[in-house]
């Protein structure tokens, strides 16, 4: 079973529709760094890390293989963002972190 071991919310000042990037780790032994806590139209949403290809297009380099493990992540990064924020208990950070 894969469960959130930590999550840890970088938020970014100033920078449009980027709110913040996360670093999430999985049962205490993977992490994944550089995801983007992204404003939509129809609210947050999580963008996986991904890399610019020689022509222009990016590529993920890490993502969920289903719907089920993508909506968990981004629930509990989600989650985890509204709480910092509304402690009101972090520094931002640049949009270049």
């Amino acid at each position: 079973m894969i469960t959130v071991s930590e999550i840890k919310i970088f938020p970014v000042a100033g920078a449009g529709r980027l709110k913040a990037y996360a670093t999430i780790v999985f049962n205490d032994s993977f992490i994944v760094r550089d995801l983007k806590i992204i404003e939509g139209h129809k609210g947050l949403f999580l963008s996986m890390p991904s890399r610019k290809r020689k022509d222009g297009t990016f590529r993920d380099i890490v993502h969920p293989l289903n719907s089920e493990m993508r909506q968990m992540i981004e629930t509990s990064v989600v989650n985890e963002y509204n709480t910092v924020i509304t402690s009101g208990t972090y520094q931002t950070v640049s949009e270049e972190y």
